[in-house]
């Protein structure tokens, strides 16, 4: 476990060329917060912060990246998107565009449907090394007999001649809208709080015990509480002072369970 007090651009470049199994992090969505005023956020940060990424993840590697943006003038800023461009640009794939639908909206705006969700840009160096996909959606269908089909680029479809009939299992493998709820009893003194779940999610479905594990935007240390439940080696960094004693005295205060 290494935790530091310190602007991430100065840490990311200590930390060894293709060393980190897994990167969970969430920027700070087009300065929407202030979080204490003490950090400076734009697009040029942000590409200096993933070229460091890119370099410190291992071949094989994933990186998590949860984010969101600002309405300005009445237009969304598409942040999100370009950073997720960019990841492409310096050699990453963008493996897959994961959504998280919470249970709250915030902002709410008279001309637009609430907003309820979050993007989670799962980002890989290469194809993902570890893949433990979770299987706990429950299959309407279960326990029916299915046969193999699949669609032409003429929009027919067809049954394919190579695969045999199967029973639909009880559990299926989970969507890439993961419905989970914030923190309703936020009582860190961190403004933007993870549900440990969410952490915990992506942690075991893409990295094995004994990984490391960073988040560079520590905030109230939850991805470094999963990391202590789920057994991982986890490096954090966090620039503010408040939040970082937050996050150090909440893992530090963790008990290890294994879940």
């Amino acid at each position: 476990m290494q935790l530091f007090n310190d602007d991430c651009l100065k840490v990311l470049p200590t930390i060894p060329e293709n060393s980190v199994d897994l990167i969970i992090t969430s920027p700070p969505y087009d300065n929407i917060r202030d979080y204490n005023n003490s950090s400076t956020w734009n697009f040029d940060i942000f590409k200096n912060i993933a070229n460091q990424l890119q370099r410190s993840l291992k071949y094989g590697g994933v990186i998590v990246w949860i984010v969101n943006d600002a309405t300005i003038k009445g237009s969304e800023t598409g942040t999100s998107f370009r950073q997720a461009l960019y990841f492409k640009e310096i050699g990453l794939n963008l493996h897959d565009t994961m959504i998280w639908e919470k249970d709250t909206f915030s902002f709410p705006d008279k001309t637009k449907y609430r907003s309820s969700f979050e993007y989670m840009f799962v980002v890989s160096k290469n194809k993902p090394k570890t893949i433990n996909l979770i299987n706990d959606r429950k299959n309407k269908y279960s326990g029916t007999i299915v046969h193999g089909t699949s669609r032409g680029k003429d929009g027919k479809t067809f049954t394919k001649s190579n695969h045999n009939k199967s029973h639909v299992k009880e559990y299926g493998v989970r969507f890439n809208v993961w419905k989970i709820n914030t923190e309703k009893q936020n009582k860190t003194g961190h403004p933007a709080v993870f549900p440990i779940n969410l952490a915990q999610d992506h942690i075991k479905t893409w990295s094995n015990e004994n990984d490391t594990v960073l988040d560079c935007f520590m905030g109230s240390g939850t991805t470094g509480i999963a990391c202590k439940n789920l057994n991982r080696n986890f490096i954090g960094i966090e620039i503010d002072k408040e939040y970082f004693d937050i996050a150090k005295q909440r893992i530090e205060s963790t008990n290890q369970s294994l879940i």
